[in-house]
């Protein structure tokens, strides 16, 4: 039946209180001009009667009576106070009476020439019951429309509710990377659903091609820097020992991670990448790449967990997190060993005891060239975005938190199997 807060629902519920506001106007203008009707057609009648009776001179004080079964009042007690009080004031009254609920009479009073009064009253019960009878019907057939309208109009609200949900699921799986999602209604000219259809695409079509750009120009550069990188590299095996030669080797070095990271990264924009999955010692595997970085861990390992995965995106993914671990959460000098990598059944737990990922990182994941706040020190910031995308390549997750007693630094690893 769909979410009772949805847009569907909303209509169906303003459909609902715009029949009963009109139901209800036209049933008040309805009664009041039936019964406006028939207190005018009661008194003329009751006028006639009186004229007729006191024209024939048949009606007497104790209730002869000439017209229409009525008889004429001559005994002003017996009359209701307000139509005596009219009557006296204006020569002819009639009144309404319903004193008695189930019993209505309309009465017509007029002054006679010797200041006496005479008045007739007719039963007005048949008149009651038929505006009775036809409130009642307006109320049923009220209903009844609304017990259908309803329905239909739930239902005919349906198929726009239906177009903007695939709208929503369009745009969600735009933001979460599909950038090939599409609402399917092209470039037609319709209602407003249909410009905001037409508009996600748009905007899907503007970041994609933005996106394949970016993409290129990254895998351009790389490939760019490639060649006369390796010349750096080699004329720096040249160099004369020295405290300078070693300077430059150490930026030539840097730079040259950088070009295979930016390449690496194309790749995986690319989708070029594919996993060569085999069962591995977990823990063994993460102890050597630990290891081949050359920086201080403490490694826990838990049984002999055993995982169907790819070694070397295993060993990319770990070599990255511990780097980024030290960069960010071990202070220069410090001689204890603050990373520490547990390792679990198909879990790989990579944690420092630094100021811990800043809010941008937790909320929005990785990105490109940002180290996020300055105390995680500085870098080109793409360690963590590799580490992401070579987990997407094994099938793996790979979550970011800071840890709840020291706020230091947590990414979890788990992989699938």
């Amino acid at each position: 039946m769909g979410y009772w807060r949805s847009l569907r629902w909303k209509i169906a519920l303003l459909v609902a209180v715009a029949c009963c506001s009109i139901a209800f106007i036209v049933g008040l203008l309805v009664h009041g001009s039936t019964y406006d009707r028939s207190m005018n057609d009661g008194a003329a009648k009751a006028y006639t009667a009186l004229d007729s009776a006191l024209a024939t001179g048949r009606g007497s004080a104790d209730g002869a009576d000439s017209v229409d079964a009525s008889h004429v009042v001559y005994n002003a007690e017996e009359m209701p106070a307000e139509l005596v009080r009219k009557a006296r004031e204006h020569g002819r009254a009639d009144l309404y009476d319903e004193s008695r609920q189930y019993s209505p009479r309309m009465w017509a009073a007029q002054r006679r020439d010797d200041g006496s009064l005479a008045a007739v009253s007719l039963d007005m019960t048949p008149d009651q019951l038929s505006r009775r009878a036809l409130d009642r019907h307006m109320w049923k057939y009220s209903l009844a429309a609304l017990a259908v309208i309803v329905p239909l109009s739930a239902f005919a609200a349906e198929l726009p509710n239906r177009r903007l949900r695939r709208v929503a699921r369009t745009a969600r799986r735009i933001a979460s990377g599909d950038l090939a999602a599409r609402t399917g209604t092209g470039r037609r000219t319709g209602d407003e659903i249909t410009e905001i259809s037409a508009s996600v695409d748009t905007m899907a079509d503007s970041l994609q091609d933005r996106l394949l750009n970016e993409q290129r120009f990254t895998a351009d550069v790389a490939h760019e820097l490639r060649t006369p990188l390796m010349g750096l590299v080699t004329s720096a095996g040249l160099l004369p020992e020295g405290e300078a030669t070693e300077l430059v080797r150490d930026r030539v070095r840097v730079l040259r991670t950088l070009v295979e990271d930016l390449l690496e990264i194309s790749r995986l924009d690319a989708d070029a990448e594919q996993a060569d999955i085999r069962p591995v010692p977990l823990g063994e595997v993460v102890a050597e790449s630990v290891a081949r970085t050359g920086l201080v861990a403490r490694v826990t390992v838990s049984g002999k967990p055993v995982a169907a995965t790819d070694p070397r995106r295993l060993d990319r993914i770990v070599a990255n997190l511990v780097t980024n671990a030290h960069r960010h959460g071990v202070e220069e000098g410090q001689e204890r060993a603050t990373v520490e990598v547990t390792v679990g059944d198909g879990v790989v737990v990579v944690r420092d005891h630094g100021p811990g990922f800043p809010e941008s990182l937790l909320a929005d994941g990785p990105r490109r060239f940002r180290t996020g706040v300055a105390e995680r020190g500085r870098g080109h910031g793409l360690g963590l975005t590799i580490a992401l995308g070579q987990a997407q390549v094994i099938g793996a997750t790979l979550t970011f938190a800071n840890a709840a007693d020291d706020g230091g630094a947590v990414a979890t690893l788990r992989l699938p199997g």
